[in-house]
C-alpha cells in the first residue's frame, strides 16, 4: 500500500481540509468582502448612470427615472443605459445649435448678385465677381441706397422723381 493511501484511510476524508476553510473565520471574511465589493460595484453604476444622465437628459422625469434604473439593477441597469441613452451630451447640442444660428444669420445677410448670382452682401455697391452696380450711393451722405428707391432713408434726399412728377410727365 502506497504512502498516501495510508495517510487517506488513516485520516478519513481527504478533503476536510477544504471543508474546514469554508467553515472558517478566513471565508467569512471573503464572502463579507465580496458583499462589500458587489454592494460598492452596485452604487457605483447608479453613480456612473446618474452623473452621465445628468450631461445628457434635459427632462427631470426620464433622469430619475434612469437614475432609479442603475439603483434598482445595478451593473445591468447601467448596461441598460448605457444602451439606450441620449448620444450627445446636451452642452453639445447647445454648441450645434448656436452654429446652426450664426450660420443662418450669415446666410441671411448674404444675397445674390442679380447678373451673375454670386453672393454678395446687403452693404455691396458692386459686385465682386462680375463688377455689376447692385446699388447707387446717396449724393448727400453717400450711404448705399437701393436701385427701386425714390427718398434716402437715411437724410431723406430725393433720389428719383417724386410720384406726383412721375405722374405729370406721363400725362404729358
Amino acid at each position: 500500500m502506497s504512502l498516501w493511501t495510508r495517510v487517506a484511510l488513516q485520516d478519513g476524508n481527504p478533503f476536510d481540509a477544504f471543508s474546514d476553510f469554508f467553515t472558517s473565520g478566513t471565508w467569512r471574511l471573503i464572502v463579507l468582502l465580496g458583499w462589500f465589493l458587489l454592494g460598492l460595484l452596485w452604487l457605483a453604476c447608479a453613480f456612473w448612470v446618474f452623473k452621465d444622465a445628468r450631461r445628457r437628459i434635459e427632462d427631470r422625469v426620464i433622469l430619475v427615472v434612469a437614475v432609479l434604473t442603475g439603483l434598482v439593477f445595478g451593473p445591468m441597469g447601467a448596461i441598460v443605459y448605457a444602451i439606450v441613452r441620449p448620444p450627445e451630451y446636451l452642452s453639445d447640442v447647445r454648441e450645434r445649435e448656436l452654429e446652426m444660428e450664426v450660420m443662418e444669420r450669415r446666410l441671411a445677410e448674404m444675397q445674390v448678385c442679380p447678373h451673375c448670382h454670386a453672393d454678395v452682401r446687403e452693404d455691396y455697391l458692386v459686385c465682386p465677381n462680375c463688377t455689376a452696380r447692385l446699388r447707387g450711393v446717396c449724393r448727400t451722405c453717400r450711404r448705399p441706397i437701393e436701385p427701386g428707391w425714390r427718398i434716402c432713408p437715411y437724410c431723406e434726399t430725393q433720389i428719383g422723381p417724386t410720384p406726383d412728377q412721375t405722374y405729370q410727365s406721363a400725362a404729358r
